[in-house]
């Protein structure tokens, strides 16, 4: 991350401190991402019927978690790999407005998770982040720099 602006390389900081954190005190947040999303998008709960052990909503957060790391990194992958599970997603009848709204969720709960640990530098690395994002999936397949 050293090639990165100042800016983001600061944001990509405080990102992964909370990534961090939040895995020291919220454990395994799979559970709570997905009780929040299914909260807010009832009809997404049918889409994981098979899920019964909650492997697959692990996978999927994992793979979130990796997107996102290289996302506010290199971007080496993640532009190619949230294209591609847009798409996929949407095979899967998931609109993209709700594709998008899954990584607002992860920071909500990786922020609930931090606690008192949660910071304003990490608050705001996180909104721009989802807003690079927002613009991103909106845009679908446009590399940002």
């Amino acid at each position: 991350m050293n090639n990165l602006p100042p800016t983001r390389a600061a944001d990509a900081a405080a990102i992964e401190a909370s990534l961090e954190l939040a895995a020291e005190r919220g454990g395994d947040l799979a559970p709570l991402v997905y009780a929040r999303l299914f909260a807010r998008q009832p009809e997404m709960r049918a889409l994981f019927w098979r899920d019964a052990n909650g492997a697959i909503k692990g996978e999927m957060l994992a793979k979130v978690f990796e997107a996102i790391l290289d996302f506010i990194g290199p971007r080496s992958y993640a532009h190619n790999l949230i294209e591609t599970e847009v798409v996929t997603h949407e095979g899967y009848d998931v609109p993209r407005t709700v594709f998008a709204t899954f990584f607002g969720v992860v920071a909500e709960v990786v922020g609930e998770s931090c606690g008192a640990g949660w910071t304003p530098a990490m608050a705001a690395a996180w909104r721009r982040m989802l807003s690079d994002l927002d613009h991103f999936v909106a845009q679908r397949g446009r590399v940002m720099a």
